[in-house]
């Protein structure tokens, strides 16, 4: 059977919405630099080798729209031959693209893919125009943001800020450790 194996990983730094670093720096661009980077740190690898890019992007509109997943490897320099698609799962986004990739490692679909997400909520902010309005009205969960969400979590499941805010901190520790 085959495996699928992460051989690097590449991040940005956090920043602060709207007055963080990155408030004008387009999200393209920063996931640009995380594939150049990410194949700094695979010399062996060609880019003509990859057969697939899969980015997690939670809400794909704006400088975020249009195919990130293309425009960020047409922006890093990546051959046009890779295929390059953008899912959306909101805030599992990335992680569902890693899924998708691994899955096309394992059951023979390609033999070298790139994974990942990006997400700008600088540049994306949502805007009351862009919800249905029917939607609004009979299920509005449907728009509830990961801040409410952990309120609920918190209520429901009797899992505290601090304990999230611990396993946050464990999730991105794991991830550097990868």
């Amino acid at each position: 059977m085959r495996e699928a194996v992460v051989v690097a990983s590449s991040r940005t730094p956090l920043a602060k919405s709207f007055r963080g670093s990155f408030n004008i720096t387009r999200p393209d661009d920063l996931l640009a630099h995380c594939l150049t980077d990410v194949l700094s740190k695979a010399p062996k690898l060609e880019p003509a080798e990859i057969e697939d890019l899969l980015v997690g992007c939670g809400f794909p509109e704006g400088p975020q729209g249009m195919n990130v997943a293309r425009v960020a490897a047409i922006r890093a320099g990546l051959p046009t031959s890779i295929a390059a698609a953008t899912v959306n799962r909101f805030c599992s986004s990335g992680l569902q693209a890693v899924a998708m990739a691994a899955h096309q490692i394992l059951h023979e679909g390609a033999d070298v893919a790139l994974a990942g997400g990006v997400e700008s909520i600088t540049m994306t902010a949502q805007r009351p125009q862009d919800l249905n309005p029917w939607i609004v009205e009979h299920q509005p969960d449907l728009y509830m943001v990961m801040g409410v969400t952990a309120e609920v979590v918190a209520q429901r499941y009797q899992i505290g800020r601090q304990a999230q805010d611990e396993y946050a901190l464990e999730s991105q520790l794991r991830t550097a450790r990868a």
